[in-house]
């Protein structure tokens, strides 16, 4: 029997802008190299796709660029891990914003919930005028229970219910123009540092999860490791990865091209990422950097000698992340929604049954192909 579960959408939307003198700007870039609009045409006797000179056909880069600049993007994360592994701070740290909804809460919402409750909530980010929805969804309860059988469905129903509601809204005779879209496009999973090998929770997750969103798993709080144990621990997990045939983004089977895989294989080496999240700074060598002040010094988060959160930082921001998007809408979801229409449970009435929340009452929980 599933543990009880309770979904919170926080409707209150917060608009940030990055600071450009307090933190360091992030260079994001989605559609590479733009074409110059007003492009000085070539001269005839160069040698050109067309047969009387420069045509324009690259200038299609920058009417996307400005397209996308005006619609802006969208972005659900999904933090999921016992308490007190640092998935708020990491959040923060990631997106140098107070982003995490623990960072909104108040001092008697802190508290451990006696079931997994997921709850949501919205950011609107400006960088560079590049507009982004944020939405960053947290699992408290997740692992904290004395058992935790099957704590894995409601996180499970809850990404399926967003596929349901995006296909309800697909499949409507007149659509919106632009649906709004909740998928999950990510989930980050946090491994709690103990040096030694996966705990039947974490594979159990992973493997269920993985077959219904892009799962990232990271080594939470790093620095309490050896450089030694920290290596021996990162391949212990890669083992029980593979034994346990847990796929993880970047999946094997989606790399496009030799360019992909080969940028691909890199990422796949280092995971799990071990990460140390922080957004305190401090002076280090005349910089102001973030970091954890120790008594035998300061651990520096983007300081690739001392952790791997920049390597995850550039997967899911600067060089993925429209692919994690493209993956979730092109398989996950399209998993998901080629089953759903493809499903025969009708009543004897011929309509189909309906769940109290509105759901098609299916096994919401057996999108496993």
């Amino acid at each position: 029997m599933s543990p009880p579960v309770a979904f919170f959408m926080l409707s209150t939307r917060v608009h940030l802008t990055t600071s450009r003198d307090r933190w360091p700007e992030v260079s994001t870039s989605f559609y590479g190299n733009m074409a110059d609009v007003g492009k000085t045409p070539v001269a005839r006797n160069e040698k050109t796709n067309s047969e009387f000179g420069y045509v324009g056909i690259d200038a299609i880069l920058e009417q996307m660029r400005r397209k996308a600049m005006k619609q802006g993007f969208e972005f659900n994360i999904m933090v999921v891990g016992q308490s007190g592994l640092g998935k708020s701070t990491l959040m923060n740290t990631l997106f140098k914003s107070k982003v995490s909804r623990r960072s909104l809460m108040t001092s008697e919402e802190e508290r451990i919930p006696k079931t997994i409750e997921i709850k949501s909530i919205s950011h609107d980010i400006e960088e560079k005028g590049v507009r982004m929805k944020l939405t960053v969804i947290d699992t408290p309860g997740f692992g904290d229970q004395i058992n935790n059988e099957n704590c894995w469905q409601p996180i499970m129903k809850f990404i399926n219910v967003q596929y349901e509601q995006y296909l309800q809204e697909e499949i409507n005779i007149e659509r919106k123009k632009r649906i709004p879209d909740s998928r999950v496009h990510c989930c980050i999973y946090f491994i709690p540092p103990t040096g030694h090998c996966l705990r039947p929770i974490d594979i159990e997750f992973m493997r269920h999860l993985s077959k219904v969103v892009n799962i990232v798993p990271v080594i939470a709080k790093a620095d309490t490791l050896t450089l030694e144990e920290r290596d021996f621990f990162k391949q212990k997990i890669r083992e029980d990865l593979r034994a346990n045939e847990i796929d993880i983004y970047p999946q094997k089977e989606f790399d496009e091209d030799a360019e992909d895989r080969i940028i691909n294989e890199k990422i796949r080496e280092m995971i799990p990422f071990a990460v140390v999240g922080s957004d305190q700074e401090y002076q280090v060598n005349g910089k102001r950097l973030l970091g954890r002040k120790t008594r035998w010094g300061t651990v520096e988060v983007e300081n690739t000698a001392h952790c791997e959160f920049a390597y995850l930082r550039d997967l899911l921001i600067r060089t993925h992340m429209q692919n994690i998007k493209d993956i979730t809408s092109s398989i996950h979801y399209e998993m998901y929604r080629v089953r759903r229409l493809n499903e025969n449970n009708t009543q004897p009435n011929g309509q189909q049954a309906i769940h109290a929340n509105g759901v098609p009452e299916h096994e919401v929980l057996s999108h496993e192909m």
